[in-house]
């Protein structure tokens, strides 16, 4: 009997109503002739009783007391909570289940509480439980360390759990369901013409998810393109196939994306560029304020070293701690507030000329000025007014996608 890993993310689980569309797509799985391991995640969001968030209020985080330890033991609950009301579901559906938290799934991690990694799997429960179940629901988003306590797996942490459990349990493909029906061209909110793409690569979707796009966090496909488990991005709403993300595809989807130059576009808001001026001594300038910067555990991206100093761009709400640093090595300095970053991402992007000449085209066709500019293999980036955040994308994706058929 074939294997699916399902998971259902807190959306898809919030309310009675909305989990008959997960379980309906369980139901169907093991009428194909599937056994399913469902991970799911806290019911609902932010205000919602047994979201992660308020289960955070109930100790007033960030202002908490606790350490680390026992808020990864608060916000678990979430999580079991949720496994349980969703079994209860299923069985009164007809539908054979148990559920398990993330130790009794075998995960095991590191200790980095509130954002632990996985280490290893030991899938011997879940077999055995398979044996006389069609669905084994797990609490996502935790595991258990070396010394046997709770922990969690920071942001996304339910698409590692999932992802994992998959490559562990050899899974035919992992689902992961969500509220859109599949990973879009640009954020739809900013683009109204974006459009669902039939097939990417894992390269391209984790160049896409680093660089803003918010279906699928880019850990758990990193899992999976490294074990070479399909991802297949779906909505709870309806039957789609959604989005297929691998590298073994059939000859049509191969060639589609074979053939697009751009998969999509992606943008980070809230950014500070910082720029260091200095003319001497700047081999060790580079090596002290990366240095120094990296020691208050603040991550600097867009980074350019030249003759005149130092760019970079950080996340504003670092600035302060940026701000004290730089100040007590006595540097000269200015800044370029109200940032974002808007990213061009494909995998037939490498070795095409005229990319960049047409990014910077589009742009100034619309009066944006690029404040600074990198590239790789599959992504072009560019630095921009926040101001003119929803212009950028829009430009280049008219400019790639909308006028060539998806992202071509």
């Amino acid at each position: 009997m074939t294997l699916l890993v399902q998971k259902f993310g807190g959306t898809s689980v919030r309310d009675v109503d909305v989990r008959k569309h997960a379980i309906q797509h369980i139901k169907t799985a093991v009428d194909e002739g599937h056994q399913v391991v469902a991970v799911v995640s806290a019911m609902g969001r932010k205000g919602e009783p047994y979201a992660t968030d308020s289960l955070l209020g109930l100790v007033k985080y960030p202002d908490h007391q606790v350490t680390d330890r026992e808020l990864d033991l608060l916000m678990s609950c979430g999580e079991i909570i949720s496994s349980v009301v969703f079994t209860n579901e299923l069985i009164k559906e007809g539908i054979s289940a148990a559920s398990i938290n993330g130790a009794q799934a075998g995960i095991l991690t590191t200790s980095d509480f509130t954002n632990a990694r996985i280490d290893k799997i030991n899938k011997d429960l879940i077999k055995t439980l398979l044996k006389t179940n069609q669905v084994i629901v797990v609490a996502g988003f935790q595991g258990q360390d070396k010394f046997g306590n709770i922990t969690t797996l920071g942001r996304g942490g339910s698409d590692t759990s999932a992802v994992a459990l998959g490559a562990a349990l050899k899974a035919n493909y992992v689902d992961i369901f969500t509220d859109v029906n599949g990973i879009k061209t640009a954020d739809p909110v900013l683009v109204k013409n974006a459009q669902t793409l039939e097939a990417m690569t894992y390269t391209e979707i984790v160049h896409l998810a680093y660089q803003g796009s918010k279906v699928i966090h880019p850990r758990a496909v990193e899992i999976a393109m490294q074990e070479k488990i399909p991802i297949r991005v779906r909505s709870t709403y309806s039957n789609d196939e959604g989005t297929l993300v691998t590298s073994k595809v059939n000859n049509t989807i191969d060639q589609i994306i074979k053939d697009r130059l751009v998969t999509g576009i992606a943008q980070v808001s809230g950014l500070i560029q910082v720029n260091i001026h200095a003319t001497e001594n700047l081999i060790q300038l580079h090596d002290q304020v990366f240095r120094e910067l990296a020691d208050a555990n603040i991550s600097v991206d867009f980074f350019n070293i030249s003759t005149n100093g130092i760019s970079f761009t950080i996340p504003k709400n670092k600035w302060q701690l940026t701000q004290s640093i730089i100040n007590t090595l006595k540097l000269s300095y200015n800044i370029e507030e109200d940032c974002a970053k808007v990213s061009t991402v494909g995998a037939g992007i490498q070795g095409v000329p005229g990319v960049a000449s047409k990014i910077v085209t589009a742009l100034a066709t619309k009066n944006i000025q690029i404040l600074q500019s990198a590239d790789s293999h599959t992504t072009i980036w560019v630095l921009v007014k926040e101001k003119d955040l929803e212009a950028a994308v829009n430009a280049l994706h008219d400019t790639f996608v909308s006028k060539k058929g998806v992202g071509s």
